[in-house]
């Protein structure tokens, strides 16, 4: 088979006319696009209709020349259509993208304005913090609530609206000074539950926090300004997470690869709002009370409400806000079953909403916001990606070609050109949110579990109970066998192909000429599936809760016990910090051994932490802390998850950093 390469690369033309397209394509991309400003649309667009004219292009060529112009048996002909077909879809999901991100993030300027004007004028509105929870333990409830507390808003009550009807969580809500709601039964799961609460609250404007979101001391003062817009019925802001997702932990990227919402939230829900179809994320989003009234309270006919809520405020005039300024912080899914549920609930609910007369096909909305809000992904995304894995095993293993080709200088001409486009114009538009090969192969690693759930949800959309994404329990390593299972029987497919027609003599195809083509596209699969295979490792997280970093000096005093006056260490700084515990350092000579007592003291808090010792040394210690006052445990809460701290999981390091981190992870054992 090694001749099949050497016929290819030698009826690749190597005239520089053939290579112009590609050559256009990267001058364009190195030489004039990083110049072009982002923050205009014209620019935006420009690229957007330079990539779709590429793409459009090289569908043509398809068409004319690898698809109509092919005379073969039935079943070649069929093979050949429905491969182009596949192709054909993938530009409708693109296509749409491209529009979106057309259009450039409109500026904070506006939210400075509109809490400028608000604190002026003096009148707040009145807001119902709506905190919905079910099963969640108090280790992630006490900090959505005393978050939420912590906000400097002057005129906001906080409701935990239980669903799980537990006494504890009263008790805590009474000793909090928060009111508790909850309800008989749990009909139409979350969003029963705040039409229940909006019953029983009569605030102008209901924020609403997922149980795992705290939001930031300032939630309120710059979003509730943008409601002296009367058409104004929502505002949303992005989710952001104060720990690592289980793919950053799985490959050992926590610190270079950013988590994996954050091209939707930085970027596209950005875009979509300088569009005006901007929807609602269901979690740190605020509705005006009147606007739900005119809609009938959150739609329960899909367990995606916050979209549904989208649809039929625009129905009723109202429209939604998107401010993408990080104003809360959460629990990123902590394992990958948990991230499943969730991913499979957005996916059902997403589709579900294809079949509802409140959906995006309904009535009373422009084809434009049709366009936009039909979920084109969650149909296309994972159906396109399966398809790519199996189509060269497919050909490997049966001769079948995927595409008709006179000579592979074609592809050079064509196909080659669409490709660089469409990567590093996807750089262009969304910078480090995405790694091309790192994200495809996350893309794939989602598609052994979730295209399942898109196929049964298109044939039967309703009927499955609302899951709820499982947080607060520490993840155990371990491995999900049904990913790992379907990614390694799809490589080895890819592989056996691959290698039983790289033998002289017994090769599988009648017609090598494709081979070379087949072969690259099949070694990139298998990158792609090793990657893939690497995420269904589980990291265990042994840490109850996540420490952040900072540099910040504090007051250290030793207790002996001998009951003496405690020694004031001097130098001492945090390295990390806690709610149950920290690191610190301090100056060379002092020692701390494992078991002392301290009592630390930070600028931020009122009151003191003590704390033992739990690993001492020379220079540093770790602290865990206890007998803390519930007072001091409020501030350090409200400090940590809703003040200037704001710790940011979905950072992008250095590429270097990340190439490192994988290889570490390819060469080394599981993550640990």
């Amino acid at each position: 088979m090694s001749g099949a390469w050497v016929d290819a690369l030698a009826a690749v033309s190597w005239d520089v006319a053939i290579w112009a397209p590609s050559l256009a394509v990267l001058g364009l991309f190195v030489g004039l696009a990083p110049s072009l400003p982002k923050t205009r649309d014209w620019a935006r667009t420009l690229i957007a209709v330079v990539l779709a004219a590429v793409a459009a292009r090289y569908l043509t060529w398809r068409l004319s020349d690898t698809v109509l112009a092919f005379d073969g048996t039935p079943v070649e002909t069929v093979w050949i259509w429905a491969v182009y077909a596949v192709e054909l879809v993938a530009f409708v999901e693109v296509a749409v993208f491209l529009l979106i991100m057309s259009r450039a993030e409109r500026g904070p300027g506006r939210a400075d304005a509109a809490q400028a004007a608000l604190t002026a004028r003096g009148d707040y509105p009145s807001v119902d913090v709506l905190i919905p929870t079910f099963n969640e333990g108090p280790e992630v409830l006490e900090k959505s609530i005393v978050g939420a507390q912590a906000m400097t808003y002057p005129n906001f009550r906080v409701h935990v609206l239980d669903d799980g009807r537990r006494d504890w969580l009263a008790a805590f809500c009474r000793a909090r000074g928060v009111n508790y709601i909850a309800r008989t039964d749990n009909a139409h799961a979350k969003a029963g539950n705040l039409n229940n609460a909006l019953a029983h609250t009569t605030g102008d404007l209901v924020a609403v926090f997922d149980a795992d979101f705290v939001p930031h001391r300032s939630f309120l003062t710059r979003t509730v300004g943008l409601f002296a817009e009367p058409d104004v019925g929502i505002v949303q802001t992005p989710q952001h997470f104060f720990n690592k997702d289980p793919v950053q932990l799985n490959l050992q990227v926590a610190n270079d690869l950013p988590d994996e919402q954050r091209l939707f939230f930085d970027q596209m829900a950005a875009s979509r709002d300088a569009w005006g179809v901007a929807f609602c994320c269901g979690s740190c989003s605020v509705m005006r009370r009147s606007a739900l009234a005119a809609i009938g309270g959150v739609p329960t006919a899909s367990i995606t409400e916050d979209l549904l809520t989208t649809l039929a405020m625009r129905r009723a005039g109202f429209r939604t806000v998107y401010l993408n300024e990080k104003l809360s912080q959460g629990l990123a899914a902590e394992s990958l079953d948990a991230f499943f549920v969730q991913r499979a609930r957005w996916a059902r609910g997403g589709i579900q909403t294809i079949f509802l007369k409140d959906g995006p096909l309904g009535p009373g909305l422009s084809w434009l916001e049709r366009l936009f809000f039909f979920p084109w992904s969650w149909v296309i995304q994972y159906a396109v990606r399966m398809a790519a894995l199996l189509i060269p095993a497919v050909y490997l293993w049966t001769g079948l070609v995927p595409l008709y080709l006179d000579n592979l200088s074609d592809l050079v001409f064509f196909q080659l050109p669409t490709l660089l486009a469409y990567f590093l114009g996807m750089r262009w538009f969304v910078g480090r949110t995405y790694v091309p090969l790192v994200s495809t192969a996350v893309g794939t690693f989602g598609t052994f579990r979730l295209l399942p759930t898109v196929l049964a949800s298109l044939v039967k959309p309703f009927g499955q109970p609302f899951r709820v994404t499982p947080k607060g329990a520490l993840n155990k390593a371990g491995v999900d066998w049904g990913t790992f299972a379907g990614i390694m029987a799809v490589a080895g497919l890819t592989a056996g192909g691959l290698a039983i027609n790289a033998i002289p003599g017994q090769g599988l195809l009648s017609d090598e000429q494709i081979f070379p083509v087949a072969a690259a596209w099949g070694l990139v699969n298998l990158s792609m599936l090793l990657l893939g295979a690497l995420i269904c490792f589980d990291a265990p997280r042994r840490r109850k809760e996540e420490r952040f970093r900072l540099d910040a000096p504090i007051e250290l005093a030793v207790h002996d016990t001998a009951g003496n006056a405690p020694r004031i260490l001097p130098g001492t700084y945090l390295r990390d910090l806690s709610v149950t515990g920290a690191r610190i350092g301090f100056s060379a000579g002092w020692e701390l051994a494992d078991g002392a007592r301290v009592t630390l003291r930070l600028a931020d808090l009122d009151g003191f932490l003590g704390a033992r010792v739990v690993r001492g040394g020379a220079a540093t210690a770790t602290l865990a802390f206890d007998n803390m006052e519930t007072a001091t445990r409020d501030q350090l809460i409200a400090f940590l998850f809703a003040g200037r701290l704001q710790p940011d999981a979905g950072r992008s390091g250095k590429p270097s950093g990340l190439w490192h981190g994988l290889w570490r992870r390819l060469t080394g054992p599981a993550p640990a």
